[in-house]
């Protein structure tokens, strides 16, 4: 019996030791959310509640100008630190955003972060008339943005339908974030065969750490100053990876931009760290598990006996 329908259970303690990436166990994966919400349909998520408790209709004023004053001031901030520090974020990008901020999106390629599909604009799919034309929408209009195929993929909200994955294998992809079950990456069994889960994080994460919670403008720095001094142990038995999801309108404001910039220098200090985007991860780990695939089709063939 299998917990989980699509990924085996095993402990951290008692997966293989893998070689650090480049020489360094500790693998950040700084990963900026680039969304599209549009003007005329109900907001995503918010930052005020409407007065009195009565449902908001569109347009949402507060709202929308919250999430757009990330694009317009969040993201050129975020631009300017990830460059200044060399850094290349992953970009979980609405493929919408091609079209509706194209300086925006340019600028993102210029930069050379790499796109990872994250929908058409913000919903999840599970709100989507047809998922797997979406996905492949989503797929196309990212590849022409960028002249380069799209590897891997997250849904917004991290929603899936029970086939998505299934949808994803059969375009062509590579890897997905959405199953946040492990430090490390780990193989999923879908109906076309394995398919690579990386991790993300709902804990180094600014819309629970802030939108959610309501903590303080210093708690993203707050956490990865104890999360580094539990995985500094961890380290000596492997790798372990750190991802950072954030977005323009949370941490594109001036009072937790100047946090996020502290914590980016906080592991930029030390003599252990390498900054990598997704598929840096996946080509990592697949190099470094090579078996894994074959490993995962043999215990989905020993379940369905």
């Amino acid at each position: 019996m299998w917990p989980n329908p699509r990924i085996p259970f095993a402990m951290s303690s008692e997966r293989p030791r893998l070689p650090p990436l480049d020489g360094k166990p500790l693998i950040v994966n700084v990963v900026v959310n680039i969304e599209y919400w549009p003007f005329d349909r109900p907001m995503p998520r918010g930052i005020l509640p409407a007065p009195h408790g009565a449902k908001v209709e569109p347009p949402d004023v507060p709202n929308y100008s919250w999430v757009e004053y990330g694009m317009r001031c969040g993201m050129p901030r975020l631009f300017d630190m990830l460059e200044g520090r060399g850094i290349k974020a992953s970009a979980f990008m609405n493929a919408q955003v091609a079209d509706v901020y194209p300086t925006l999106a340019r600028k993102v390629v210029d930069l050379d972060w790499e796109l990872v599909g994250h929908g058409w604009f913000q919903r999840t799919l599970k709100q989507s008339e047809d998922e797997a034309t979406e996905i492949k929408q989503c797929l196309a209009r990212l590849q022409a943005l960028s002249g380069k195929r799209v590897r891997g993929w997250f849904g917004a909200g991290g929603g899936e339908t029970n086939d998505t994955p299934e949808h994803l294998k059969r375009a062509g992809l590579d890897f997905i974030h959405d199953w946040l079950v492990d430090d490390l990456p780990v193989w999923m069994a879908t109906a076309g065969g394995p398919m690579l889960c990386l991790p993300y994080t709902w804990e180094l994460n600014d819309v629970p750490a802030w939108v959610v919670h309501s903590h303080g403008s210093d708690e993203l720095y707050k956490r990865l100053e104890v999360t580094l001094a539990v995985l500094e142990r961890e380290l000596e038995k492997g790798p372990r990876i750190v991802t950072f999801g954030l977005h323009p309108h949370i941490v594109g404001v001036p009072h937790r931009a100047y946090y996020v910039e502290k914590a980016l220098d906080l592991l930029a200090r030390r003599n252990d760290t390498v900054f990598v985007t997704s598929s840096q991860i996946a080509d990592w780990y697949v190099a470094a598990d090579k078996d894994g695939p074959a490993r995962l089709e043999a215990a989905v063939a020993a379940r369905g006996r």
